[in-house]
């Protein structure tokens, strides 16, 4: 199964979002596994250099794509990297070299939830991926 990374310009985040996104990689099916990689602001000019090298890049922006759940399921068949910008949004390099930019909701989420909701999609994505009921339609 492909490698997944979520990387985020952040501060550490409150213990809630650390624990609900823990909990949601803790249960990724067999053979998915996700990397976090979270960045302080003043590293974010060195955001594009840290992302891994051959991955999909999918910046996570306001002005994205709307997917169905479906439709991100099928954003798992490859090393995919999920880019999460700082508080006012991604670098433009970064927005350029993306592959999808994705909205993940036409709310403003604050951006400890982002990372929450991401991590749950992805969870979904991989259950939809490999047959797990979690997802019902």
């Amino acid at each position: 199964m492909p490698r997944l990374h979520v990387v985020a310009v952040a501060s550490r985040l409150p213990a809630w979002a650390r624990t609900a996104r823990a909990a949601y990689l803790a249960r990724m099916p067999r053979g998915y596994e996700v990397s976090l990689l979270e960045l302080p602001a003043r590293e974010e000019p060195r955001l594009l250099a840290r992302l891994p090298a051959g991955a999909r890049i999918v910046a996570l922006d306001e002005r994205g794509r709307d997917l169905t759940s479906v439709e991100f399921a099928a954003l798992l068949d490859r090393p995919t990297a999920f880019v999460i910008g700082g508080p006012d949004g991604l670098p433009a390099a970064v927005r350029r070299r993306a592959e999808l930019r994705l909205r993940l909701s036409s709310l403003t989420l604050a951006h400890a939830l982002a990372q929450v909701v991401l991590v749950e999609q992805l969870y979904r994505a991989a259950t939809l991926r490999t047959g797990h009921p979690y997802h019902r339609a």
